[in-house]
């Protein structure tokens, strides 16, 4: 998604709107902020260290590639449709690279999806969630208002194998949300996010590239 991202205001955006959902059905109501905390105490006083990168691959490999992006972001989408599964087979399965996942929260809406995948818990789970998140992406991203949105979310992580009572508690943990918005700022500021999807491959930024460029900055970075 060729859409410029200033980190505080999609903080704001998403404070602001945060809805969480008390059971399947109703109306969202709006709990206390989730990001409240954030924007009294400042995001980096919030101890990030319980979110863990997703990660596939080889850990020790001489590659390490880090995808930015948004579950609302229809580029991302069409990344994760096709490059993404050519890139798996060809660097990830192998053991040539190791790839890290990293949501980008441009709104309300991609912070809900990254709790559903979170939600799934191993890396191999979230991963295949975050897979069915994105073929479905025009669905429940376009439902309508927020409580018809996360009703279709919810639909995804029962399609997935989640229970609705693990699921409704990842949706219902304000602490969590706080927290992976906090972590989200702290990453994308450091590595100077701007737009989705981003790559950095060792460390190198890119924006959003055919898989025939990705693949030779791989290669050149092996060498």
């Amino acid at each position: 998604m060729s859409r410029m991202m200033i980190i505080s205001a999609a903080v704001a955006v998403i404070g602001l709107g945060a809805y969480f959902v008390t059971s399947p059905g109703t109306n969202p109501v709006t709990p206390a902020n989730p990001l409240g905390a954030a924007n009294a105490q400042e995001a980096a006083d919030i101890d990030t260290s319980s979110i863990m990168d997703m990660t596939l691959g080889n850990p020790d490999a001489p590659v390490t590639v880090i995808e930015y992006a948004s579950y609302t972001c229809p580029h991302c989408a069409r990344f994760h449709e096709g490059p993404f599964k050519q890139l798996k087979a060809d660097y990830i399965d192998t053991g040539k690279i190791n790839f890290v996942y990293r949501e980008v929260y441009f709104d309300r809406y991609g912070l809900w999806a990254s709790m559903i995948a979170r939600c799934a818990g191993t890396p191999e789970s979230f991963f295949g969630m975050s897979d069915l998140i994105y073929q479905k992406q025009s669905e429940w991203s376009r439902a309508g208002d927020p409580a018809a949105i996360v009703d279709e979310l919810r639909k995804v992580g029962l399609l997935a194998g989640l229970d609705r009572d693990t699921m409704e508690a990842c949706l219902q943990n304000g602490e969590k949300a706080q927290t992976l918005v906090a972590w989200y700022q702290e990453n994308a500021t450091a590595d100077g996010i701007e737009s989705t999807p981003s790559f950095l491959i060792n460390g190198q930024r890119y924006s959003n590239m055919s898989y025939a460029e990705m693949a030779e900055l791989i290669d050149a970075a092996a060498e």
